[in-house]
């Protein structure tokens, strides 16, 4: 669940936050982890008070890493499943997104997987 190991957990979340300006998808990180290896989860609140919450899984028998949903449904139960992510795991990073249409760039190259 943590990123990439090569990089920091900080130089992915400012280089995801970059992609995401750039596509005019406004995204906040509501919560600070570790800025070495600290796991991040992605939500994309779609304004209608819908929500969705990912995180990065890893595949123990092929090795692929891919962002799988964690939470969907209304906003305020999957701001419920982040909050006790982050009780479990206070080293979590979490990155809001605000997309109508529930973009989030993780199915693009160098994110998705």
């Amino acid at each position: 669940m943590a990123t990439d190991a090569r990089l920091t957990a900080d130089f992915w979340v400012r280089a995801y936050l970059r992609r995401l300006e750039l596509a005019n998808l406004p995204a906040y990180v509501t919560a600070k982890g570790d800025a070495t290896a600290g796991a991040v989860l992605i939500k994309v609140a779609t304004l209608d008070g819908q929500a969705r919450a990912f995180q990065r899984s890893f595949d123990l028998m092929t090795g692929n890493r891919a962002w799988v949903t964690l939470s969907a449904g209304p906003e305020a139960e999957v701001d419920a499943t982040i909050t006790r992510q982050r009780r479990n795991d206070p080293d979590l990073w979490v990155i809001e997104i605000e997309s109508r249409s529930g973009q989030t760039l993780l199915d693009e190259d160098g994110l998705s997987s």
